[in-house]
């Protein structure tokens, strides 16, 4: 009788929703046209839901996802394991078509989360499933990571998120197809070097200053993850946002302290004052005072030789 009633409500849901019969291929591949995830598509009816497509074969087995904030990255992959779940069971699915080969298993590293009992930090139970996704996986694996590597330092994570995806690709009976969703727009540079990798982003639109999310995943790479935006939306202050612009200026100029730190607290069309490091030390500013007052038409060659020693000896303390 539940075997019954369950085939019932999946054909009840796919007469209602206009799913398709999905085809099994003999060769490996996820091949969907104009995917939906039915969940979202059914619960979020004030916008028309709008359908991506998802292309993986052994040529184009890895593809490393970016895009902004609230862009849909990862409802794309959720919609994609639905829809590979979805027909391995028999169902009917949420495309126009669907060509897929046998997955064996689908593995997630999805969300943030931490776990209080066992005493393991965020980062923690993201490397432990990482981990997980490189011991266990197959050739015949679907696996979906949603960025790895957030929960530590931009530096480590990167390289974190930079050597798994060359292990994936260069192991490629430990792995099989992947969808790599991220905000390390570095990482698009991979596809440069692995063969079997390729970029896609979730397109934006800006009208008049203001951001407009497609959800259409489309080729090529993110250059801006338009955080500050999806802030301003949140309801964030004013003040606050418009301070975080300041900051990200600073530190998309590169502008460094005497420490190698990007200068942060520097406001707009502030110069380094009391307060900020500078670039130099003090000792170190005081010499290139006297060297700037120098008249070096003027200086004999001994003078020079003399002045040259003295700001040796000042430097040296």
């Amino acid at each position: 009788m539940a075997a019954i009633d369950l085939l019932a409500a999946l054909a009840e849901v796919a007469e209602a929703g206009r799913w398709v019969r999905p085809r099994l291929s003999r060769t490996p591949r996820i091949s969907i046209s104009s995917g939906r995830h039915p969940l979202v598509e059914r619960h979020r009816r004030e916008e028309p839901f709008v359908p991506n497509d998802c292309e993986l074969s052994p040529e184009r087995r890895i593809v490393v996802l970016t895009g902004p904030n609230m862009g849909g990255k990862s409802t794309y992959l959720r919609q994609v394991a639905t829809i590979v779940l979805l027909a391995q069971m028999g169902s009917f699915v949420p495309a126009e078509k669907a060509e897929l080969s046998p997955i064996d298993r689908i593995f997630t590293r999805v969300g943030a989360a931490d776990h209080l009992l066992r005493g393991e930090s965020t980062f923690m139970v993201e490397m432990l499933e990482a981990a997980a996704i490189v011991r266990d996986a197959t050739a015949a694996s679907l696996i979906l990571l949603d960025e790895v590597g957030r929960g530590t330092s931009t530096f480590d994570g990167l390289s974190i998120a930079w050597a798994l995806v060359e292990h994936l690709h260069d192991a490629p009976g430990k792995s099989g197809f992947v969808l790599f969703a991220t905000h390390y727009h570095e990482l698009t540079e991979i596809a440069l070097v692995k063969p079997a990798v390729a970029n896609a982003t979730m397109a934006v639109k800006e009208i008049g200053g203001r951001v407009v999310f497609l959800k259409k995943v489309v080729p090529g790479a993110a250059d801006r993850s338009y955080g500050i935006q999806v802030a301003e939306l949140a309801g964030l202050p004013p003040h606050v946002t418009e301070r975080a612009r300041e900051v990200l200026s600073n530190l998309e100029k590169q502008e460094l302290d005497v420490q190698g730190a990007p200068v942060l607290a520097r406001r707009a069309g502030e110069s380094a004052g009391a307060g900020q490091l500078l670039l130099f030390s003090g000792a170190e500013e005081l010499v290139l005072d006297k060297l700037r007052e120098a008249d070096l038409d003027r200086l004999t060659p001994i003078a020079a030789l003399a002045l040259l020693a003295t700001l040796q000896d000042r430097l040296k303390g």
